[in-house]
């Protein structure tokens, strides 16, 4: 019986088509992340914690209360603020991977930050080992930090270039989310360049590889096993949504710690905020891009090469500003002492500045005129409240600090607080300093995850709380 000829259909003549093409060919899917884990896991450890916390509690007389709604929530809130000081000891558990064969340790600051010990284990020829950590240096503008164990001989892991990383990109998170130690979750690169608002320096990678509590501090990696990004903070609320710490950035701070145990950073001394269209249209920008100086401190780089209030910075070295976000990086990155070429827009044109830049921490004033790392935190620029400033707002005094700019995405403008309102109190503390508010708030957030902030605005006197999520 002869055979029936094979139906050339439309379709399947499509079909072969593709599957002979090699343009056609999808991207390549592991089909094994084993030799990837077994090369990489042994170089990634869990870290235990343990510190000392401050709470506060009425007496046990006010017990009788409890169990009514209503004054459970006036006793939580009264509490927070007005009750008797305790201290109770807690614990915290994250990640953290070795980066040389004597015990150099990458983690997060948040996981580290305030411990009374550090307690570092990782798994060594099928035994787990357990070593005492000791801080290097830390850098909470970044969330990053540096700790060692005495020990030689480790396995470690190699930083990865995460600037050629491609969304789509294929990698792997390695940590103990939810005290689950050495958990494995592949993902790919979702976007890159994401800011969350947790700092001035926000670049993350989002990834969609599964992180949770616990994966704080462990490494991205790529197919090569190389870390590509440091594990730091999820989205609340949001399943699939990581962001990790490129290590373009993460590496030139690591090695910053580990010579000098603290980072630099360049200084220009302005306060600044974004262009929108209206500003650019008012100044006769062709785009709504760059960072609009607000205020230029006295005796600062900026100052000194003649950059002004209403100014426009758009390009630094020769780089573009498209934002104050990226001011900020770009500038932070600049070695402190080394030159710095400024193009700013002002009266219609361009005009090009040569300054030399200052240190952020070191230079006078600096942390005074914007409250330190947790007013960036906040997405607040705070200086103190002058005379003039008084007669204008009507103030009766000069008591309090001003809000000079503010990050409109940031935590405190999202609590409804406006550039130009006058901040009097922090958590019922008297604040007269960016310095004095700086000390108050970080006490306040660390101890309660949240500010009570003692408001005037145009006359008004009112509270605004600010409630602080970390990871």
């Amino acid at each position: 019986m002869p055979r029936r000829p094979f139906p050339a259909t439309p379709a399947i003549l499509a079909l072969l088509f593709l599957a002979l093409s090699p343009a056609a060919a999808p991207a390549a899917i592991p089909g094994d992340f084993r030799e990837l884990v077994k090369n990489a896991g042994p170089a990634v450890v869990n870290i235990n914690t343990e510190r000392t916390e401050q709470v506060r509690r009425f007496s046990p007389g006010f017990d009788i209360f409890r169990g009514i709604p209503d004054m459970d929530r006036f006793f939580d809130q009264f509490e927070e603020f007005h009750g008797s000081p305790q201290t109770r000891k807690s614990a915290s558990l994250g990640s953290g991977f070795l980066i040389s064969q004597d015990g150099y340790i990458v983690t997060n600051n948040h996981v580290i930050e305030g411990a009374d010990s550090i307690r570092v284990s990782m798994d060594r020829s099928g035994k787990e080992n357990s070593f005492e950590a000791s801080v290097v240096g830390a850098d909470p503008a970044t969330d990053l930090a540096l700790i060692k164990i005495d020990a030689t001989g480790l396995p470690f892991l190699a930083f990865g270039d995460s600037d050629a990383l491609e969304v789509g990109e294929w990698v792997l998170a390695i940590g103990s989310p939810l005290g689950l130690d050495h958990t494995v979750t592949a993902g790919i690169i979702s976007a890159k360049g994401r800011s969350i608002q947790s700092g001035p320096y926000d670049d993350f990678l989002q990834t969609d590889a599964s992180i949770n509590r616990g994966n704080s501090g462990g490494p991205l990696l790529n197919m090569a096993g190389e870390v590509v990004g440091i594990n730091t903070a999820i989205a609340q609320r949001a399943q699939g949504i990581g962001f990790a710490i490129p290590s373009s950035m993460a590496q030139k701070i690591i090695a910053s710690l580990r010579e000098h145990r603290k980072v630099s950073r360049g200084w220009l001394g302005v306060t600044i905020q974004n262009v929108d269209e209206a500003t650019a249209k008012a100044l006769n920008l062709d785009k709504a891009a760059g960072a609009l100086v607000n205020s230029v401190l006295e005796g600062h780089p900026a100052d000194k090469a003649g950059i002004r209030s209403g100014d426009v910075i758009l390009e630094i070295n020769g780089r573009s500003v498209e934002n104050t976000e990226q001011l900020l990086r770009t500038v932070a990155q600049i070695a402190p002492g080394s030159r710095a070429s400024v193009v700013v827009w002002r009266d219609g044109g361009k005009r090009t500045f040569s300054l030399t830049m200052a240190e952020r921490d070191a230079a006078p004033g600096a942390n005074a005129s914007e409250g330190g790392a947790i007013s960036d935190k906040l997405g607040l620029s705070l200086r103190p409240v002058t005379p003039d400033d008084a007669r204008r707002l009507g103030l009766k005094s000069k008591d309090g600090i001003l809000v000079s700019a503010l990050d409109e995405k940031g935590p405190a403008a999202r609590a409804g607080i406006r550039s130009g309102d006058v901040i009097l109190a922090v958590n019922n503390v008297r604040v007269n300093t960016p310095a004095e508010f700086a000390k108050q708030a970080e006490a306040g957030a660390k101890q309660r995850g949240a500010l009570l902030l003692h408001i005037s605005r145009r006359g008004q006197i009112f509270f605004k709380a600010i409630e602080l999520k970390d990871k």
